[in-house]
């Protein structure tokens, strides 16, 4: 018998409830004995602690299960625990980067079936953790222009963000390296993706060619342009069509460095604050999760 540790937001709708209710039925009714962890950040210590051992299934979005890896990882539990993910979020992008199914009985099934597979991590010097995907410059502003516009646009809210962003953006003076070598040098940085998995946003693919498994980070640089290749560049985003731009450049590699302006940074899908330097670094195999 599978013996889980359930995690979830306590704090989530009524709709995620209800998806929750019938994912933890879908566990019990194939077995499992599942211990519910309604936990924040602040509790998730004390949850893992009074259940040593058991594997860990997210009941959320990404940013739920960033909390869950880092604190793992914080812990020097990851190889120790297998990781499952209901994906309930808004944007579930690393269950879609995954092929995760996003119907909350069926993904229950996949953690049923108990086939851990091994992923990558990155990890930054300041000692925090991306799952999927980091990104600096204008899609990080745009999160910030967004924030006090979702109570009165709601989903519009990013939208928004992001035109004000393009608009009054003059982008970053930035040293990027990849493993010691310097990339795209000599004009402003618009965006900078990091990918560990592919999507951002609810399905927008940034870094359409990475794996989580194979050991290195997918890089997308794009330099700064002109009002109407902004708009190209971000139709062309959001098809996953943009490498073939003549002011992207794109590289993978297992560190990146970054260094110069203060540049805001969006870590699955979280903003961290900006930042005038930092270094990723991936860990191979770093953990588990049931796929």
């Amino acid at each position: 018998m599978a013996e889980l540790l359930a995690i979830y937001n306590e704090s989530a709708g009524s709709a995620d409830e209800e998806a929750r209710t019938a994912a933890l039925e879908t566990l019990r009714g194939g077995g499992a004995d599942v211990i519910e962890a309604p936990a924040g950040e602040k509790d998730l210590d004390e949850m893992l602690d009074a259940c040593p051992g058991r594997d860990v299934v997210v009941l959320g979005g990404d940013g739920t299960l960033h909390v869950v890896v880092a604190t793992l990882h914080r812990r020097g539990e990851l190889d120790a625990r297998t990781v499952g993910l209901v994906p309930l979020g808004t944007g579930n992008d690393f269950a879609r980067g995954l092929g995760i199914p996003l119907d909350p009985q069926v993904a229950a099934r996949v953690v049923l079936a108990g086939r851990p597979r091994p992923l990558d991590l990155l990890v930054d010097d300041e000692g925090g953790v991306v799952v999927n995907v980091v990104h600096l410059g204008i899609g990080a502003e745009a999160s910030e222009g967004a924030t006090p516009l979702k109570p009165v646009l709601g989903r519009l809210a990013y939208a928004a963000g992001a035109l004000l962003a393009g608009v009054r953006s003059p982008g970053w003076r930035l040293r990027v390296t990849v493993d010691g070598r310097p990339v795209g040098e000599g004009r402003p940085v618009l965006m900078l993706g990091i990918g560990n998995g592919v999507t951002i946003g609810g399905g927008t693919p940034l870094a359409p060619r990475a794996r989580p498994d194979d050991g290195m980070a997918d890089v997308v640089l794009s330099l700064t342009t002109g009002p109407l290749d902004r708009l190209v560049y971000a139709l062309r985003l959001r098809r996953g069509t943009h490498p073939g731009l003549r002011d992207v450049t794109t590289t993978r590699g297992r560190k990146v460095t970054v260094e110069g302006a203060p540049v805001p940074v969006n870590a699955d899908g979280e903003l961290t604050g900006r930042i005038t330097r930092r270094s990723w670094t991936v860990l191979p195999a770093a953990w588990r999760m049931f796929t």
